[in-house]
């Protein structure tokens, strides 16, 4: 908890750390690379570009702070997991936050000036040390549980064994570990991070992906879309380069598999929401559920530009066979074209609609696509009351629901 001492000026001068949020954690930035260049290979190139990192960073920390001093309802233990598990996919170390407080709480004493006396100064690192401590311990947790050393590193080499175009933007990758041994199992829903070298010493990138294969196979597979900027935004750096670089036969380095959000839950009817390619983690759950729970009640619903964009589309006759209680429904912007041979699924054109989406009671419900989707479908089950807490969705990226 917050000392009584600090919760009070933390309360007084939050309205000016909220203000000027966006503009400390931009100095915050700039500060730590060019003192440590070196975490520039940890931290997303392409959200430090667009800005999104510094202002999801900015609502954390003063969201944290609200929810120190009373100002806010939300419950962070599952914010606080969330971010765990992205920290342990990257290999964040507890000596890295050192560094990160370091330059954060100078980074608010550059922005706001005399205002800093050093009791807001220590009133805020308070803050901060509260946050760290609480992810340390967490993600200390999380490293024993995925088998890495203490001080070992979360990177091991994996081999491609093959390269699939779904579509024009999206491939598969399939992936056995390089050293021949055992294959790590994970639960529908988990994500797994890759890491890679950009040409001309440009050092490394890492982006997370779902594991889009069947939990408890001999190996791996993800699916990755090839993100092209638009509006100004850079093309994506790493998609890219596995989109064009990487080739049957060569390595990836891969973290363990993270991710604390479940695409299953627990026996009860499930609902899977999924929106491009969000759909990863809904097909790795119906793969397993048609090994090990073939007739458990299932609606997926899908959303897609047009059928022809729609990723693994193909996988779906097989799964339906096996799973006579899957039941599709699919929303195309644009119905027209798109190979849906064999595929049994009501098919609506337009954007999905929550008020339409098949509810069983008591269902499950996990969602995955952009921030935006996911809000207004999570937005809608809430309004025809699904509790929060049977509503799962996983957040790649900035950014975060509350």
């Amino acid at each position: 908890m917050l000392s009584e001492s600090s919760a009070a000026v933390v309360t007084a001068t939050l309205p000016a750390v909220q203000a000027h949020g966006e503009t400390i954690t931009g100095r915050f930035y700039q500060r730590m690379f060019a003192a440590h260049p070196e975490l520039l290979n940890i931290f997303n190139r392409s959200n430090q570009a667009t800005g999104t990192q510094k202002a999801a960073l900015a609502d954390a920390v003063v969201a944290y702070a609200e929810h120190l001093t009373g100002g806010s309802a939300v419950p962070w233990g599952p914010v606080l997991d969330r971010i765990a598990h992205k920290h342990v996919s990257l290999g964040i170390t507890a000596t890295q936050y050192t560094i990160v407080g370091r330059h954060l709480m100078a980074a608010v004493a550059e922005v706001l000036g005399e205002a800093v006396t050093p009791e807001v100064a220590a009133a805020w690192d308070e803050v901060y040390w509260l946050l760290a401590c609480e992810l340390i311990a967490r993600e200390a947790r999380l490293y024993t549980e995925a088998g890495v050393p203490e001080n070992g590193s979360v990177w091991r080499e994996w081999r491609v064994t093959a390269k699939t175009a779904e579509t024009p933007d999206v491939v598969s990758f399939t992936l056995v570990p390089a050293d021949g041994g055992r294959v790590p199992g994970f639960t529908a829903g988990r994500y797994t991070s890759v890491a890679v070298d950009l040409d001309g010493g440009r050092g490394q990138q890492i982006r997370q992906y779902s594991l889009s294969g069947r939990p408890g196979a001999d190996h791996w597979r993800i699916t990755v879309k090839r993100v092209r900027g638009t509006a100004g935004t850079p093309d994506g750096i790493v998609s890219g380069f596995l989109h064009e670089r990487v080739a049957v036969g060569d390595t990836l380095r891969l973290s363990p598999p993270f991710g604390e959000v479940s695409a299953l839950g627990d026996g009860q009817p499930l609902l899977l929401v999924s929106a491009g390619i969000g759909l990863t983690p809904a097909m790795s759950a119906l793969a397993y559920l048609a090994a090990t729970e073939p007739d458990r009640p299932v609606t997926l619903v899908h959303a897609d530009r047009t059928g022809a964009a729609h990723a693994l589309r193909h996988e779906l006759p097989a799964l339906q066979e096996r799973l006579p209680n899957l039941a599709v429904h699919l929303w195309y912007e644009d119905t027209a074209g798109g190979d849906l041979a064999g595929v049994k699924a009501e098919i609506t054109e337009g954007l999905v609609d929550p008020a339409l989406v098949p509810l069983a009671p008591g269902a499950y419900v996990h969602l995955c696509g952009p921030v935006p989707f996911m809000a207004l479908v999570r937005g809608g089950l809430l309004r025809r009351g699904v509790p929060a807490e049977r509503i799962a969705y996983e957040v790649f990226g900035p950014g975060m629901l509350r």
